[in-house]
């Protein structure tokens, strides 16, 4: 029988069996994962990592070889304005540093964060099975039986849930939602330009979403474009040239000419927070237990503190002889988790109802508001350290770059 098995092999599955294989050798830890071996290797995707979470990654000993790949944030500026407008006024800045040498962010493509998540979970003796999927998930008391795809059964003292928004772990388990649709798509494509970005990332709220670009090593960046779920689809599906038309009234041309250098795809956008984090012999840790808007760039990050969170939670609960699968034991990871989760989700939420509108009075008063915050130093400092992970005083220990 496993201590601990992980459905979702992402990057949150890996990081949850790191974290809890490393800071307890002894415990046997497996992850499942549905896609095929090399799928991971195909994904062309970036995603932003906030400063604790480099933290963590420093810990488990892979941040030096992610680095290299990884892009600093250095800055960051806000605009609000209409697609049409020829100009766009800058309403915010933010340095990009929270403490001497390290940023408040870094994008780092996908490949290079999975790839060294997996060497560590080789080099801990973590079994990965992949092209498995969970058909079934049974409490039995003492453990938790889970019917795999292939025809196997494997018990655990603790199923850990990491597979995704639509997580199907989490429906056998009956745990409910609250999940509504926005009504909006997030286009997601990388994009050549002729001029640096010097590690700047803008954020441009236009009337139908947010359009993010955030840097990457060499003069490229990765773009998050947010657009009604109708244009989005229509805008994928067109071709080459009615694409980069649409792609440069948005991008403008300040880093010179543009090109799309990967494929475009479109995810639809909703929050979903699950009702309860835990269940008897079960764990929910990242998109399974919440999904936000893109908005802010936290989701991934979200997932990152669970990740710290309920690792320290399984550790100490083991050093002490409790059952790491009890509820009781569990409690605590959703406690700590669960304030800080419903809290972004409204964040993202009224950010995103706010600024996805072109209702005169409303964006006159929230470009007032945005000026009000550019010249108070002292809130934009908090506010770029809160986006860092660099407040609280409560944070895990992996997230303050402390081993469990």
């Amino acid at each position: 029988m496993l201590d601990v098995l992980v459905v979702g092999g992402g990057y949150v599955g890996l990081a949850v069996a790191v974290a809890v294989k490393q800071a307890a050798p002894h415990l046997a830890v497996e992850v499942i994962e549905a896609a095929p071996e090399d799928a991971w290797k195909k994904d062309p995707r970036a995603s932003a990592i906030i400063a604790a979470a480099t933290k963590m990654l420093e810990v488990f000993g892979i941040w030096d070889r992610i680095e290299p790949e990884a892009q600093p944030i250095t800055r960051m500026i806000v605009t609000d304005s209409k697609t049409s407008d020829p100009v766009r006024p800058v309403f915010l800045t933010f340095d990009g540093a929270v403490e001497e040498g390290r940023p408040f962010a870094h994008m780092i493509p996908n490949v290079a964060m999975v790839g060294a998540l997996r060497d560590a979970c080789a080099a801990a003796g973590i079994r990965i099975r992949h092209g498995v999927m969970a058909t079934g998930f049974q409490n039995t008391g003492p453990s938790a039986d889970l019917s795999l795809s292939d025809g196997n059964v494997v018990s655990a003292r603790l199923v850990v849930a990491c597979d995704g928004v639509r997580s199907k772990l989490r429906d056998m388990a009956g745990i409910k939602t609250v999940t509504w649709d926005y009504g909006q798509s997030g286009i997601v494509t990388t994009v050549e330009h002729e001029r640096p970005h010097d590690g700047c990332a803008e954020e441009h709220f236009l009337p139908a979403g947010p359009f993010a670009i955030l840097p990457l090593k060499g003069n490229r960046s990765s773009l998050v474009w947010t657009e009604r779920t109708g244009d989005a689809e229509r805008l994928v599906a067109s071709d080459e040239l009615v694409f980069e038309e649409e792609l440069e009234r948005r991008f403008g041309h300040k880093l010179g000419a543009i090109r799309a250098t990967a494929d475009r795809r479109a995810f639809p956008l909703g929050l979903t927070l699950a009702r309860e984090f835990v269940a008897p012999r079960l764990a929910l840790a990242g998109d399974a237990a919440h999904g936000i808007h893109p908005i802010s760039g936290q989701g991934l990050n979200l997932g990152f503190k669970d990740v710290a969170a309920l690792a320290e939670t399984i550790v100490e609960a083991d050093r002490l002889g409790l059952d790491i699968g009890d509820l009781n034991v569990l409690e605590r990871y959703q406690t700590w988790r669960r304030f800080d989760t419903f809290r972004m989700g409204v964040t993202t939420d009224v950010l995103n109802r706010l600024f996805s509108n072109d209702v005169t009075p409303i964006r006159v008063l929230r470009d007032f508001g945005l000026g009000v915050v550019d010249r108070m130093p002292s809130l934009k400092s908090f506010f770029i350290r809160e986006a860092a992970g660099t407040t609280n005083g409560g944070a895990p220990k992996l997230l303050a770059g402390e081993a469990i």
